[in-house]
């Protein structure tokens, strides 16, 4: 049985969902597209050939089986609970929220009204990222003791986005937050940071940041590090690693290609990937197939509701702990 999707909102990562959907997900359709901008919702039509529906009601009434919620993250709540009402599976892009109570409420409601809930955490399902945490679960290099995890944008994002963004701590770091958790399938219990702005001048004006050194304690006592950029002038780098009491597992910046010059003047390599579209395809392509076992009943890697409260909340301990110059505990479900 094919799964029929519907996708709200045709941004940029909903027109790269909309894609996949279309034309790479084996098993999965997309039947039915809102977008409220009429701009955007032409376009969509333009280039999906999707039957466009005229409000959020008339798609949640179109008979698909789930629903891509890839609009403004203040919608995402409301999105959720409409899933719920309407008894269908939901693929939610990050955060799950700007607020940690409204988030609580959608997966309560995702949970009560028995559907699947997942989030848009897909670098999680990166090849090199999943390898480092199926050998941490292995046992490859002992006890886990240290996490780094650097993340740096090849250049800011535009300035009238800053404002609605939510802040570095809930729009770039969330995906930090999830992989450390995800990559020793434990909780951070406690978030020390230290961060200022020096890259955007709007984020200062705004109270906001664009460098940050973010600490994290784990239960075990464990260690992490996340290291966080708006700005690189050498590309988009991502990269991992645990170190551990047998020795040290990491996943480092695939380049653009894999070809290296050399001469009497020294070694030259391609440049990184241009940004997170490019640098993730196949793991955004995995997180549907994902979405797919979760649904079927199968085992699946994906990150759930639970999982997009979870990173939320650290990224609400950054906030204050930022705010206010001290380590933070971290609240749970």
């Amino acid at each position: 049985m094919t799964l029929r999707v519907g996708l709200i909102g045709y941004g940029r990562i909903g027109a790269m969902h909309a894609g996949l959907l279309s034309r790479f997900v084996d098993g999965a359709e997309l039947t039915a597209l809102y977008e409220p901008v009429p701009e955007a919702a032409r376009r969509a039509e333009a280039e999906t050939g999707v039957r466009i529906v005229e409000n959020e009601a008339a798609l949640f009434e179109s008979g698909i089986d789930a629903v891509a919620i890839c609009s403004s993250t203040p919608t995402h709540p409301r999105y959720i609970r409409m899933a719920a009402r309407a008894g269908i599976a939901a693929f939610c892009e990050k955060p799950i929220s700007l607020d940690l109570g409204e988030a609580a409420g959608a997966v309560e409601a995702a949970e009560s009204a028995g559907i699947p809930l997942v989030l848009g955490f897909n670098r999680r399902l990166d090849p090199g990222h999943r390898a480092v945490r199926d050998g941490v679960a292995r046992g490859e290099i002992g006890t886990p003791w240290q996490v780094v995890i650097i993340s740096r944008d090849p250049e800011p994002p535009p300035a009238d986005y800053l404002p609605v963004s939510g802040g570095l701590f809930r729009d770039m770091t969330i995906h930090d937050f999830d992989m450390a958790r995800y990559l020793l399938a434990e909780e951070v219990v406690e978030v020390n940071v230290t961060a200022t702005s020096l890259v955007v001048p709007e984020a200062a004006e705004l109270g906001d940041v664009d460098l940050a050194f973010i600490s994290l304690r784990y239960e075990s006592g464990a260690l992490g590090m996340i290291v966080n950029s708006r700005a690189a002038a050498y590309g988009y780098e991502q990269r991992i690693e645990v170190n551990g009491s047998k020795g040290q597992l990491a996943s480092v910046d695939p380049p653009l290609r894999h070809t290296r010059l050399a001469t009497a003047g020294g070694f030259s390599t391609p440049v990184l990937h241009h940004f997170f579209i490019e640098r993730y395809q196949e793991s955004y392509l995995q997180q549907w197939q994902e979405f797919l076992a979760l649904i079927r009943g199968e085992e699946s890697s994906a990150a759930t509701g639970r999982d997009g409260y979870a990173a939320l909340a650290l990224a609400e301990a950054a906030q204050e702990s930022h705010d206010t110059g001290r380590p933070v505990r971290v609240r749970s479900l």
